[in-house]
């Protein structure tokens, strides 16, 4: 494979300090975590996701949540004093993270927005997240993330069908 990408990602956990191991893995489109966590070798539930929503102001936001769960997007809502929360359209969620769906990252991102986390995933040792481009994670333990972001915590995880 070839050389793991340098992206606005990398460089905020390697200007904060913060050790993080890189993966590469071969993309595939609408894979989501279940490819890169077939593809790493790990559980999908370390494989974490980046998801771009809005509030019912159109405000964006941030919700990191395991790869084998789901948002409920009304329990955020109501965790977050919002009236609703949909995910972005892509080409919004781009602009807004400057990363592209499939590829987006919570660090590092084009404009500062809220970010929320399923607060288990700070019960973990280790996760993957994705490193700011398609097939690309960095590896990092979940209490890193509070020195680079400032990650409001939630419970708001439904288990997938």
């Amino acid at each position: 494979m070839s050389k793991a990408p340098s992206t606005p990602a990398t460089r905020l956990l390697k200007q904060a300090g913060i050790p993080f191991t890189e993966h590469l893995y071969r993309y595939e489109e609408h894979g989501g975590t279940k490819v890169s966590a077939r593809e790493l070798g790990v559980d999908e539930h370390t494989v974490i996701k980046t998801l771009v929503m809005e509030d019912d102001r159109a405000a964006p936001l941030i919700i990191l949540m395991h790869g084998d769960r789901e948002v409920s997007t009304k329990e955020l809502a109501r965790q977050i004093g919002a009236k609703s929360v949909q995910p972005c359209k892509p080409e919004v969620a781009h602009r807004h993270s400057g990363y592209l769906v499939g590829g987006t990252s919570p660090l590092g991102t084009k404009k500062a927005m809220p970010i929320h986390a399923e607060a288990t995933i700070f019960d973990l040792d280790h996760i993957y997240l994705n490193g700011g481009s398609r097939g690309f994670l960095v590896g990092l333990e979940p209490k890193d993330l509070d020195q680079v972001l400032m990650v409001n915590r939630v419970n708001v995880a439904i288990f997938q069908a």
